[in-house]
């Protein structure tokens, strides 16, 4: 009889494997644990100084009363006129933004792309073996290899179909031929850039393709600059000895994302394709010309019959909420499909003229492709100049240099009063400062009484050093414990 021990034995699986840390990574993780909290720690007690920084660029109040000159009228001046360029300033930029948003006209370019294939090592082109043979341990390597171009009418012919090595020995002769005096010149957009990914598809199962794959991708890498996001052709080879048809889908690139809209949002906009930006404003728009805006807050719109159809029946919305109910109505553009027929056949396929290969004709489709507004890089060189930084980093230190000034103006102001005071009527002056120090004192210790003791004329009250009421540990104490709440009201 087997017991249940046994049994328990006999099924149990192994558990997995836990290697022991090594010593020294383990020391290694925790001393970079510990580098990230000082650097974090770091980080906060930074922005906490910052965030203290004092800011006030305003001169104190009562210094033009005190101040030989009129530089106190001309700085305050000089600030007025600061704020008024500020408004300006920003009301141009956002003028010039706005210019930029509506001024994105739809502009399109046609890509001519060109679809050929080359065939290496067929049945037919070996004269030793019978194309109409089934020998399946024969050692043949039949490979094609398909090319995809793509050129814009506009800037290139027909024959700018050379390969991508003649066109850069091209350009490296023009540099030696002496473009050190010329200016460069902004490359116009390849055959890559117009698209974020590229998709090949098989018309064949998975286990029927010799190398088993049903399926090509390439996409658009995050750096934009890399070598892998900009060619002129896109060419893959695979084997193969059979005719065999092929998808490929272009996916367009565009900025900002254009949408395909659902019904009921194109037929209120009146477009099948949009933006996000469009579709709010189109949206923002046919509320206002309903006066479907409710006077109580600004930012709440009543739904009549075509909007409670597009939101789901509700009777308002506010609008910093629109982006999100718009979001179900937004979907991806389908990808443009180019179909293509892979021939190895000895009938259509013909001798390259240049090469020993043997090529088939050339399948052309026109697309139309999204062109950049010409007047987009003048914008961002309005917005966004290179010098632009340098500039605000010299005001932010003439801001602090200013900030500085200030506090040093109010320290001297204060100054000036306490001398003054003390100099008009010194022995009203001192009865008046030791009864503030004794009151302050007594709050400090938790002596005071409400309007109490407010004459310090004894001794113990003039007597300073460590002697003094100010040096004993109480004080100190009481001090320190202040200092302490208002560090920890601060945080």
């Amino acid at each position: 009889m087997i017991s249940r021990t046994d049994l328990d034995h006999f099924f149990r699986k192994p558990g997995p494997v836990v290697h022991p840390q090594h010593p020294a990574a383990q020391q290694y993780t925790n001393a970079n644990m510990q580098a990230q909290q000082r650097a974090e720690a770091e980080r906060r007690e930074k922005m906490r100084r910052i965030a203290k920084n004092p800011t006030d660029k305003n001169i104190p109040e009562g210094v033009e009363e005190v101040c030989i000159g009129d530089g106190v009228a001309r700085y305050k001046e000089l600030r007025e006129v600061e704020r008024t360029l500020d408004a300006t300033m920003m009301r141009k930029k956002l003028d010039v933004m706005d210019s930029k948003h509506h001024s994105r006209a739809s502009r399109h370019g046609t890509m001519r792309i060109w679809i050929s294939n080359t065939v290496e090592n067929q049945p037919w082109q070996n004269g030793g073996i019978d194309a109409d043979a089934f020998d399946f341990e024969s050692d043949t390597n039949a490979t094609y290899r398909v090319k995809i171009q793509g050129r814009l009418l506009d800037e290139q012919s027909d024959e700018g179909l050379e390969d991508e090595d003649e066109d850069e020995k091209d350009a490296d002769a023009m540099d030696e031929d002496g473009a050190e005096e010329s200016k460069p010149v902004a490359k116009p957009k390849v055959f890559s850039q117009y698209f974020t990914s590229i998709t090949i598809d098989f018309d064949r199962a998975k286990s029927l393709q010799p190398d088993n794959f049903t399926q090509i991708e390439w996409k658009r890498p995050e750096n934009p600059t890399a070598k892998e996001s900009n060619f002129t052709e896109l060419e893959f080879e695979r084997k193969g000895d059979e005719n065999i048809n092929i998808t490929i889908n272009l996916q367009r690139y565009q900025n900002p994302e254009v949408f395909r809209l659902s019904k009921p949002l194109a037929e209120l906009l009146d477009t099948d394709e949009e933006d996000r930006a469009g579709v709010l404003m189109g949206i923002w728009e046919y509320a206002r010309s309903q006066h479907l805006q409710q006077d109580d807050d600004e930012r709440k719109f009543a739904c009549d019959a075509r909007l409670k159809l597009l939101f789901g029946g509700v009777d308002s919305f506010y609008f910093p909420h629109l982006p999100n109910l718009i979001r179900t109505h937004l979907t991806a553009l389908p990808p443009i499909q180019l179909q293509y027929t892979i021939r190895v056949d000895k009938d259509y396929i013909s001798p390259a003229p240049d090469s020993g290969k043997s090529a088939s004709e050339p399948t052309i489709y026109d697309v139309q492709v999204a062109l950049e507004d010409p007047m987009q890089p003048l914008f961002q060189d309005i917005l966004r100049r290179p010098d632009s930084i340098q500039t605000l980093q010299e005001i932010q230190r003439i801001d602090e240099q200013l900030v500085l000034l200030m506090g040093a103006i109010g320290q001297s102001k204060a100054k000036h009063a306490f001398f003054t005071s003390m100099s008009k009527d010194p022995v009203a002056f001192f009865k008046r400062w030791l009864s503030s120090q004794k009151r302050d004192l007594e709050v400090l210790l938790g002596e005071a009484t409400r309007g109490g003791g407010e004459d310090a004329s004894g001794e113990e009250w003039r007597r300073g050093g460590a002697d003094g009421v100010w040096g004993s540990e109480v004080a100190k104490e009481s001090v320190a414990l202040w200092l302490a709440r208002s560090n920890i009201k601060t945080h």
